[in-house]
């Protein structure tokens, strides 16, 4: 049932839904058109899709695939099954990779973070290699390893087959799945993320810049990862923040290095121009409560465990509408962080957010007396 929110919560709704004195919302055009096999915008604190082209379609991901790579190396730097200083022994596969290269030595010993820096910022195939032989031996069982972690991301389209991008039939990825891989790499790693606005490196007394171009022309811009072969075509993930607002961008298969930076710059505009991100709710604070019989406490405070945001048309937030739904009848024991009630807000008469709200603390049993006044109250519920 639908039940009557308090006081506190209804002000918020009537913040909401109160817009005869708000100015007309902001029409929202079509994305821009981009001269690409497939692209993706999306809003990288909530995931809401702001435009979009064939973003499934499943396309070989060249340099790309080096997001994967560095996923996997960041994972076993947090499980402390590799360090930063950690050396590695550069095979003579690594060192005759051909490509992009960061130009280790066969043979030689080369520190962890430098071969990190080399694959981020130099897109060195070499350092690919030699971070994957470390890590797992051989290039195929690293392969094995950035599948599996895939999968548990939650990238369903993605099958990769080597550490470089290197072309490989049935080595694929999508627009979506690297939009998902980028918003892992920028909320699990946000001290090693950074490396990717890195805009150059010397190693071997060789400096290398960053392809990222979008790097120099938007100081917004902090990332991530270029890629090219004869097959991708010319391939750019970007991330962007303004505003605390971040935006991720994935452009596949177009004709240039211009045209994948113009394209990439053209999606975060329209993005930030047309959509905005507000946080609705803090972990932890109160949104209701509700009635819980036979307990300690006759009602349990309610609200939502982590941060929860919205991605909206501009101008379109303070039309938002807000319904709880709590049942009837919750008995004790109530745990923290159980699931007691939906909250689901609405646009214009369409759902665009539908989430729990939890107990945010404990409510045991009540006393004897309390548990027998209220099961003969709850006679004549």
């Amino acid at each position: 049932m639908y039940e009557r929110l308090p006081r506190l919560f209804l002000l918020f709704v009537l913040a909401f839904v109160s817009n005869s004195y708000a100015a007309d919302p902001l029409p929202v055009p079509a994305p821009p058109v981009l001269g690409a096999k497939s692209y993706l915008l999306i809003d990288a604190t909530t995931g809401a899709e702001l435009a979009a082209h064939d973003p499934d379609l499943g396309l070989a991901p060249a340099s790309l695939t080096k997001l994967m790579t560095t996923y996997v190396v960041f994972k076993a730097l947090q499980q402390g099954q590799l360090q930063l200083s950690d050396e590695v022994t550069i095979s003579e596969k690594a060192w005759r990779m051909p490509g992009s290269r960061m130009f280790v030595e066969v043979g030689k010993r080369v520190p962890v973070e430098a071969l990190l820096l080399g694959m981020i910022v130099q897109s060195g195939n070499d350092a690919s290699v030699a971070l994957a032989e470390h890590i797992a031996g051989t290039e195929d069982v690293f392969a094995q390893m950035m599948n599996q972690y895939a999968a548990k991301l939650g990238m369903t389209s993605s099958h990769f087959l080597n550490a470089t991008g290197l072309p490989a039939e049935g080595h694929i990825t999508t627009a979506r799945d690297l939009a998902i891989l980028a918003r892992a790499l920028i909320r699990e790693f946000p001290e090693h993320y950074a490396w990717h606005a890195i805009k150059e490196f010397t190693y071997n007394d060789i400096t290398q810049t960053n392809r990222n171009s979008l790097l120099w022309r938007d100081d917004t811009v902090d990332g991530l990862k270029t890629g090219h072969t004869d097959e991708a075509g010319y391939c750019l993930v970007a991330s962007a923040q303004r505003d605390g607002m971040r935006l991720i961008s994935v452009v596949l298969g177009t004709s240039s290095t211009k045209s994948r930076t113009d394209g990439s710059q053209a999606l975060l505009n329209y993005g930030y121009r047309f959509y905005e991100t507000r946080l609705l709710f803090k972990a932890g604070e109160e949104v209701t409560t509700a009635r819980v019989w036979k307990s300690a406490a006759e009602s349990s405070r309610l609200g939502v465990l982590e941060d929860l945001y919205i991605t909206v048309r501009r101008g379109t937030y303070d039309q938002l509408e807000s319904k709880l739904e709590i049942p009837a009848i919750v008995e004790a024991p109530v745990a923290a962080g159980q699931p007691l009630a939906q909250l689901r807000i609405s646009l214009g008469g369409t759902e665009v957010l539908k989430t729990a709200l939890s107990a945010l603390e404990d409510n045991p049993l009540g006393s004897i007396w309390q548990r027998a006044r209220d099961s003969v109250s709850l006679w004549f519920e």
